[in-house]
């Protein structure tokens, strides 16, 4: 690839939370990014609000440095970011196959993918009331999903010249320790930590990097409830703290940038005061 080039990612779960605010933060920086989700008017709507954010930035260069020819060099040096919107439902192959296919056909490689399409599945159900179509529902999402398009973005990252790329999977604070009535998210997040560590292995005589980000409350529709209050493994029900979705988008881009050579293999990052460390 040549500077005047950006790095292509595909971000799934890219129409709403931290899905949306990792999407919006690679373009920022120049990445080109391919969407995706499974309705495609939020995926529009990150689309957007990515422009309008790279608008600001650059509009605010501009000002700090106080000359149009500043402003204009720096425009003609950025890599030449777009954005491309792929519906898809993760947990169907020939879905993830089209969105792939898509991908390279718009920008002809892959160098990230961030694995994050998750759902929680129904809240405060315990294990006993669970159905099974509420438990496969999750456990396709967050897993099956998971794993069909890092499949696809290994088989694109082995065969691409240059070789290699990397893939951050979601995990969560639940790959380590439960909430209480979540037995298919905290399964399917175990199950994520084990499919970080063997893709990582398996990626690396192809310049592979696989890591995991886990992650606490950050502030999102997904997480809103949690400043009201939520069970606690005392069986009280208690507010809890979150942290800005942006600070997450931020360690995301950091593990991403890094070279090939390099990687993270598992990081936390989470709301400082959140019941983690101690949780039960």
């Amino acid at each position: 690839m040549t500077d005047r080039q950006s790095k292509i990612a595909v971000v799934t779960g890219a129409g709403s939370g931290i899905g949306r605010a990792v999407a919006v933060e690679l373009l920022r920086a120049g990445w080109s990014v391919t969407l995706t989700g499974r309705r495609a008017e939020p995926l529009a709507e990150t689309a957007a609000l990515a422009e309008t954010a790279a608008r600001a930035e650059t509009a605010a260069q501009a000002e700090t440095a106080g000359q149009a020819e500043t402003a204009a060099r720096a425009e003609r040096s950025a890599p030449e970011a777009a954005a491309l919107a792929v519906t898809a439902d993760v947990s169907r192959p020939e879905d993830v196959a089209a969105l792939f296919a898509a991908t390279v056909d718009r920008f002809g490689r892959v160098d990230l993918l961030f694995n994050n399409a998750g759902t929680f599945g129904p809240g405060g159900v315990p294990v006993e009331e669970l159905s099974y179509e509420a438990w496969r529902h999750v456990v396709d999402t967050n897993l099956n999903g998971a794993f069909l398009c890092a499949q696809a973005a290994y088989r694109q990252m082995k065969e691409q010249d240059p070789q290699g790329g990397r893939i951050i999977n979601n995990g969560s604070v639940s790959a380590h320790t439960p909430r209480p009535h979540s037995v298919a998210y905290t399964a399917t997040k175990h199950a994520l930590t084990g499919l970080t560590k063997s893709l990582s292995l398996d990626g690396r005589p192809y310049r592979i990097a696989v890591g995991q980000l886990d992650i606490g409350n950050a502030a999102t529709d997904m997480t809103a409830r949690m400043q009201k209050g939520v069970l606690q493994a005392n069986g009280e029900v208690t507010p809890e703290p979150v942290m800005d979705v942006a600070d997450v988008a931020r360690t995301v881009r950091h593990m991403a940038e890094l070279p090939l050579e390099a990687n993270v293999q598992f990081a936390t990052v989470l709301a400082t005061a959140m019941p983690y460390i101690g949780r039960g």
